[in-house]
Formats: structure tokens, C-alpha cells, sequence
């Protein structure tokens, strides 16, 4: 490691020099071999000290998993492309599109590089989003035939894509079967849900109702009235949700599961989140779905804050999304300033097992990004640039790339994809489920595809630098101090390269006098190549101290405004 870190001093040097408009498909800017010894600067080297840039990673614990090699991309079928021409996206329609994700042909570009999809609820329900489920072993009708999901997963599977589904098991449908037979007083089903002979009178964890009158009692239900809590104490309920797990293992032959909700699965009385029994349960189901087969991947969503996340990490659930890096990346790409992200990424690289998390933009449940910006395109490409080379596995939300809008209610967020400008953006051949988003003209993916500067271009490029080398993907980080706040810079690295990642997110240039960048000794080989990936050519060349390290540091004298630069160096 001593010899890396020692290299790495004069990287980062060089590589805060690029920040500048992304650059897509173009060829490196400019490549430069830098000996990194400090006989060439001093005469004789010195002893180098130990690194101590904040923030030191939790290197223990998880070894990486093939998720940690992916980047996901989140679909709601209804809404990605419809085959048959009934308004409704299907998994025929999933299947026919598998190109624009991944074409299985590492050697082409013009594909996003996918490696993962996960596929919001597809299992039998009455309400447009699924998350009510009325049949846990059957498919959507709307979205095809368990056959057609079947053809859906092996072609992705040929393309190197892996695929995992919506599994809710908090919650079922008021019209499930079972929730039917329990709410009419079968003893066999009676227990299945949570139930109260009286109105126990508490509120739930946001202050909203919990308790509903039912045939003969009242049941409880955390989310809405039509949605009943499933009592996960109740061992028949845990086995059945076992057998509901291998069917989708082995019979569909999906790859995993996004777990919904998982804060809430277990209730003690009025506390209703976080639980001890929750916890319990959630390790007893990863034991089992790590029994069927230990490639198995869980991705939980515990929608809260990074201390409470982290509890379920591990013999619980394989990675969480951390909630708190996804709003503070998007907080400081709208500017002015990025101390909230180098914050949050310090805590999230302090506190999960190295990579043991989900990064995203925002997702289903949330108001776009882009309508979050105003429409800003460059701030859409910082902040892509950023998730993108952050440590953990990347979560796209389907359209993102192309800068879809949307804001609540929830319908509006969840809109069918735009891939033209034709009619219903070419969606559908009739009329969509839901009506399109009215910049579909000028935001699509045919009309993006034929501008080399788009946002989707950049998420092309940086999906697949991604792809392409192992630091972006499992490498290890450093948060980098740069004398302000404006200016993100991290390094991700192993023991073969790195990447130096600087964006200036305000609006006003940096030049000399505002930033500083200086930096303990570097992990890094002897010598090195150092090449521009996005950014400006020619940084000025760094100069190594006495003990390693680099002061003062100014690549340019001036670094643009809302502008990035990633910097690649090799051995």
C-alpha cells in the first residue's frame, strides 16, 4: 500500500485538473508519465509518514459480492414499453429494449452498460403500482404471461444482466386471499394479520392512522386501509413467505430481491419501526435464501436515517440504500456548496462494510431529478457524475439518463418512458396508461442518441468506465481536501489505478486564490500515466514535498464554473 499511497500524491495533483463539461465518446484528452519517487524532486527519499486523509473506509467485515460489480436500473413495467398496443408497458416490451441497456457486446458503446434491472412489483394486483399484492405466485396479466417474464429473464441473462423483482412482504392486498379469510374469522388465517378487538388508539410513525375496523375487530395497516400488515411473528407466515421466496428463485429464476418497507416488517404495541424483532426475522430469512443458493442478492429499503440503516446490513440484507447520500449528493450538485456530500460520504465510508450500500439519485417514490434542478442539464451531469463514481452499487431510475421530469402525486413520477419524439413519445401505439411528459419532443432517447454532449451520452460513458475498471467499482476512497467548499473531490483506487473525480459545483469559477489542493502521501506506483477521461487538457504538473505529500496544489488557473473532470492513473 505504501508505495500506492506514495504515487497517489502526485495524482491527485495532476487530476484536479480537469474540471470542465463532460466530454462524451471522446478519446482521452491528453496522457502524461509522472515518476512519483521523490529522489527525482529531493536528492534521497525521505521516509513517508502514514496517510491520514479523512475518511478511513470500514475495510472489515462483507467481502464484495457480484453486485458490487453491477449498475442497476430500476423499471416500472407499466410505464417502459408497451408491446401490444393496450397503453400498458409489458415484459415483452422489457425484452425488446434489452439492447438499449445492455447488448451483451462488451465492445460496443452505444448501449448504457446495465448489469442489473430491478423490476418494481410484478406479481398479481388490483392497483397500477402492484405494492398490494393479491397473488404472490402470479404475474400481472396486464404485463404478460409467467411465460413471457421467463423469456425476459433468460434474455436478459444472455446480455450479462442480472434481475431482481419487488418482493413486499410487509403488506398484502385487502383483497388477498388470505386477508379475506382472516378478516371473516378463519382460525386458520386469523393470525395472518395484526388484529385488535378494540381501537388501540395509537398513530403511527409519521402520525398517520394505523388502525382500520374490519369485520370483527380492527387490523392494522401502516401504510393505508388497503393495505393490511402481514404478522410476521406468526411462523405459518414466515414458512409461507419462504415457499414465495424459492418459487421465485427457482421456478422464475430471478437473481434476487428489492425488499420493501423493511423498517416496518415486525410491530411491538405502538413501536412500529426498527425493531428488535424485525431484526431477528430478517436475519432468520437471510439464512434461509442464503441456504437456497449464497449468490442470492437483497437490496433493503429502510427509508430513514445512515445510523439506523446500517443495522440491517449484512446477515439481514445483503446492501440498504442510504437515503441520506442520495438527498445530499442532489443537494450539492444544486449548488452552491458540497460540504453536505463530502459529509455524508465520509459518515457512509465510516459506517457500512467497504461498498455495502445502494447509491441513487432519487427513485419511485420521490420527485425527479431533473425537476428537482429546474432543468438544468449540468447539474444532471454533475450529480450523475458523481453517483457514478461513488463506491456502492449504482440504482438509475428508468429515464433518468434521458432527464425525464416529474414531481408528485406519485403518478406523475412513474410516467411512461420517452424514446421519440412521436406520438406518446414511443411508448405505445395507442394511448398510454398515463400521458406522457410534455418535453417528450425534445427529451428522448432517439434525440439524445444524435447529440455527443447529451445526458445520456455522459451516463453511457460513465456507466461504462465503470464497467471497465475495477477501482470505480470496489476500488477504495479518499475525500479530499481542496481549501473550499465548492470543489467535490474524491479518488477511487486499487492497487493497478485510479481515478481523481473534481466537480465545482457553483456557478462562478474557482481560480487560484479560492482553492488550494494539498494532500498526505499518495498510494500509488513509482511512475505512472496519467490520462484526461472528461475535462480540460494540459493541468499543470504537481511537485511532491519532502515526505511525499503535495502543498498547494493549482492545476488550472481557473476552474470552470458547474463543471467536472475525471483523471485516469495507471502504472
Amino acid at each position: 500500500m505504501k508505495p500506492l499511497r506514495n504515487i497517489l500524491i502526485l495524482i491527485m495533483v495532476q487530476v484536479l485538473i480537469t474540471a470542465c463539461h463532460s466530454i462524451a465518446g471522446k478519446e482521452p484528452y491528453a496522457t502524461k508519465v509522472i515518476s512519483t519517487s521523490t529522489n527525482d524532486l529531493k536528492g534521497t527519499e525521505p521516509k513517508r509518514p502514514e496517510f491520514t486523509a479523512a475518511p478511513v473506509e470500514n475495510l472489515t467485515g462483507l467481502e464484495p459480492g457480484w453486485w458490487n460489480d453491477a449498475v442497476f436500473y430500476e423499471i416500472f413495467v407499466r410505464s417502459f414499453k408497451d408491446s401490444n398496443a393496450d397503453g400498458i408497458g409489458d415484459f415483452n416490451g422489457i425484452t425488446e429494449m434489452l439492447d438499449y441497456l445492455n447488448d451483451g457486446d462488451p465492445t460496443t458503446k452505444d448501449d448504457l452498460g446495465i448489469t442489473g434491472i430491478w423490476l418494481m412489483p410484478i406479481t398479481e394486483s388490483n392497483s397500477y403500482h402492484g405494492y398490494d399484492v393479491v397473488d404472490y405466485y402470479n404475474v400481472d396479466t396486464e404485463y404478460g404471461t409467467k411465460e413471457d417474464f421467463l423469456r425476459l429473464v433468460d434474455e436478459a441473462h444472455k446480455r450479462g444482466i442480472r434481475v431482481i423483482v419487488d418482493l413486499v412482504l410487509n403488506h398484502t392486498s385487502i383483497d388477498n386471499p388470505w386477508f379475506k379469510k382472516s378478516d371473516a374469522g378463519d382460525p386458520q388465517f386469523r393470525d395472518w394479520y395484526i388484529w385488535s378487538p378494540t381501537d388501540p388508539g395509537y398513530l403511527g410513525p409519521w402520525g398517520e392512522q394505523v388502525w382500520y375496523a374490519g369485520n370483527s375487530g380492527y387490523y392494522y395497516a401502516v401504510f393505508w386501509s388497503g393495505m393490511p400488515d402481514l404478522n410476521l411473528k406468526n411462523p405459518a407466515v414466515t414458512q409461507e413467505i419462504y415457499k414465495i421466496t424459492k418459487f421465485w428463485l427457482t421456478d422464475m429464476n430471478v437473481d434476487g430481491f428489492r425488499l420493501d418497507a423493511i423498517r416496518h416488517f415486525v410491530e411491538n404495541s405502538s413501536l412500529q419501526e426498527n425493531t428488535n424483532d424485525t431484526h431477528t426475522w430478517l436475519q432468520g430469512y437471510n439464512k434461509f435464501y442464503k441456504s437456497l443458493d449464497p449468490a442470492v442478492f437483497t437490496v433493503g429499503e429502510a427509508w430513514t436515517d445512515t445510523a439506523e440503516v446500517i443495522d440491517y446490513v449484512g446477515d439481514e440484507v445483503d446492501i440498504a440504500f442510504d437515503f441520506d447520500l442520495a438527498e445530499a449528493f442532489v443537494r450539492a450538485a444544486n449548488g452552491p456548496i458540497v460540504s453536505n456530500a463530502t459529509k455524508q460520504l465520509s459518515t457512509v465510508l465510516k459506517s457500512y462494510p467497504m461498498g455495502q450500500f445502494g447509491i441513487f439519485l432519487t427513485n419511485h417514490d420521490q420527485d425527479r431529478v431533473m425537476s428537482v434542478f429546474g432543468d438544468d442539464v449540468q447539474k444532471a451531469k454533475m450529480v450523475a457524475v458523481m453517483m457514478l463514481t461513488s463506491p456502492g452499487v449504482p440504482f438509475v431510475y428508468y429515464g433518468e439518463e434521458i432527464g425525464m421530469t416529474g414531481s408528485k402525486p406519485d403518478e406523475n413520477i412513474r410516467r411512461p418512458m420517452q424514446w421519440n419524439g412521436n406520438r406518446a413519445a414511443g411508448f405505445t401505439t395507442s394511448t398510454p396508461w398515463r400521458p406522457v411528459a410534455s418535453d417528450y419532443h425534445g427529451t428522448n432517447v432517439a434525440t439524445e442518441n444524435a447529440d455527443p454532449d447529451s445526458l445520456l451520452n455522459l451516463y453511457r460513458v460513465l456507466i461504462q468506465l465503470r464497467n471497465d475498471h475495477a477501482s470505480l467499482r470496489t476500488g477504495k476512497t479518499l475525500i479530499l481536501e481542496t481549501g473550499t467548499q465548492r470543489l467535490y473531490a474524491i479518488l477511487r483506487y486499487n492497487e493497478t489505478e485510479a481515478f481523481l473525480i473534481l466537480i465545482n459545483v457553483h456557478s462562478k469559477p474557482l481560480n487560484t486564490k479560492l482553492y488550494d489542493l494539498s494532500a498526505g502521501v499518495w498510494p500509488l506506483p513509482a511512475n505512472y500515466f496519467v490520462s484526461t477521461v472528461l475535462g480540460m487538457e494540459d493541468p499543470a504538473m504537481p511537485q511532491l514535498n519532502g515526505v511525499g505529500g503535495i502543498d498547494g496544489y493549482h492545476p488550472f488557473d481557473e476552474f470552470p464554473p458547474k463543471s467536472y473532470i475525471i483523471l485516469h492513473f495507471t502504472p
